[in-house]
């Protein structure tokens, strides 16, 4: 079988960026099918930044410092904060495309066509674009996701935003005042916070007990609190049942509550974007909205892999490059490499940041008994760098088993996306909790929790181990005694 390319790579997402050019700096011929790249979830954090900046300007008052503003009406400085930070997001958005422009891509060896297209099986496998068949020794599928809309009763009729569309409703225009966001996912409270500090009133609305079912619950209701100081209105255990439109206003009814709102944000998750692909054709199987792979990342087709939002999972960009790679060098070399997710971290960028890698305490529990499972605990007030900021929220929490393993850690706090990234490199290399506890971190740093956690270990092994205390007891009084 003749074939063009060493790997055709379906799907304009980041993941599908990342493999076209580590594939071309293996040497390997590959195309990159992609249609027009959505930029939304890069706005999206633009404007978180946007947020939290001016979230501490308003915090600066509370030090004597105070910005002068020529119009004293506080509804126009928003509306002009609104529209300024519209115009960074989107040229941060601009920039960010440039760089991975069709342009750049090809100057790299990588033959980008835009278009949109299907399997097909016969005469060969191949992939068929703007009337060409792109042949193949393997395909790797990086089509991303779209937003999942739940059914509940009449929300199609009375309207509703999603993650795909919030921030480019809004160019050029007034933020509604008031907003109900349904879903408990990493983009629905980042966005819930960014509202609130561009003086929105927003209420979130989750159907699980905790604002993420999968977060730590300690962290989870920590988080939630934190939230509701900063103006989130949180309902947790509330299933939306059904959404009306009565006189021009938005009602949701939420367990036992009704709410009014200007408008509605649907978060609840994402979905593959499978659409079109003529997947069953070529022996590719799904279930319930995410494609079946194995853990090297191929299909029901071998000759097919898949890596990113298409999969399911988490949808973090970091998780998507970790499968890219495990996909790419099955697809190009043997397919030998397994994807273990316990040592990939991801973070949600709230104020304060939360970060997550490996097991939680509950997911520790259930695998090790209780008898051998340490838990670590460090709050940021305790933090000579978190005091000098003024962010002493949060909590670093580290699973370990008694011999030192590090099995998980769950961080909320300034800088915990850097943080966990420490707690990751541990975790994959073996790495024991004693030797970060021998960390000597540059003073004042947030790097301090980790060290002050980690020595929790040792402090709670000599509270449950009475002999060596009654060792040491007794070495010492003798010391003290000898002349």
């Amino acid at each position: 079988m003749t074939v063009d390319y060493d790997v055709v790579i379906i799907g304009g997402s980041f993941a599908g960026y990342y493999a076209a050019l580590a594939a071309t700096q293996l040497r390997a011929t590959v195309a990159l099918v992609q249609p027009k790249v959505d930029y939304g979830f890069t706005r999206h954090h633009a404007l978180t930044e946007i947020g939290k900046l001016a979230q501490k300007l308003n915090d600066a008052a509370g030090f004597g410092i105070h910005a002068t503003h020529t119009d004293t009406s506080e509804e126009c400085h928003i509306s002009m904060a609104w529209q300024e930070a519209i115009l960074y997001a989107q040229c941060v958005a601009s920039n960010l495309q440039e760089h991975h422009s069709p342009a750049i891509l090809a100057a790299q060896g990588v033959d980008v066509i835009v278009g949109s297209g299907q399997f097909q099986s016969s005469p060969q496998l191949a992939f068929a674009v703007n009337n060409r068949l792109l042949r193949a020794r393997t395909y790797l599928l990086a089509s991303g996701s779209l937003p999942e809309i739940p059914e509940i009763e009449g929300l199609q009729g009375t309207g509703y935003l999603t993650l795909s569309n919030i921030w480019q409703s809004f160019q050029g225009g007034t933020l509604p005042k008031n907003w109900v966001i349904i879903g408990g996912i990493p983009q629905s409270i980042e966005i819930a916070q960014t509202l609130v500090r561009f003086g929105c009133s927003v209420t979130l609305v989750v159907k699980h007990p905790y604002v993420l079912p999968y977060l730590d619950p300690e962290i989870a209701i920590l988080l939630q609190a934190h939230l509701e100081v900063e103006g989130v209105r949180v309902l947790t255990g509330k299933p939306v049942t059904q959404v009306r439109l009565i006189e021009n206003k938005k009602w949701i009814q939420a367990g036992d509550k009704a709410i009014e709102t200007d408008e509605i944000l649907v978060a609840t998750g994402q979905q593959p974007n499978l659409e079109s692909l003529n997947l069953a054709t070529v022996g590719v199987k799904w279930h319930q909205r995410s494609l079946v792979v194995n853990d090297k990342l191929q299909t029901t087709n071998h000759r097919i892999y898949a890596c990113g939002d298409v999969i399911g999972g988490y949808d973090f960009a970091n998780i998507a490059n970790y499968e890219a790679k495990i996909a790419l060098n099955n697809a190009l070399f043997f397919p030998r490499l397994r994807a273990d997710y316990r040592s990939i971290p991801w973070a949600m960028f709230s104020v304060p940041m939360l970060a997550q890698v490996g097991l939680t305490e509950t997911q520790a529990k259930r695998l090790f008994s209780r008898d051998k499972i340490l838990v670590l605990r460090q709050y940021f007030k305790t933090v000579a760098a978190a005091q000098l900021r003024d962010e002493t929220t949060g909590m670093c929490k580290l699973i370990v088993l008694r011999n030192g393993e590090i099995l998980g850690a769950s961080i909320l706090g300034a800088e915990a996306g850097e943080l966990i990234n420490l707690i990751a490199l541990a975790i994959s290399q073996k790495i024991k909790v004693k030797h970060l506890a021998n960390l000597s971190p540059t003073y004042p740093s947030f790097s301090e929790i980790l060290e002050r956690s980690a020595r929790e270990w040792s402090k709670q092994k000599l509270n449950t181990n009475i002999p060596l205390q009654e060792f040491l007891e007794g070495f010492f009084h003798f010391r003290r005694n000898w002349n």
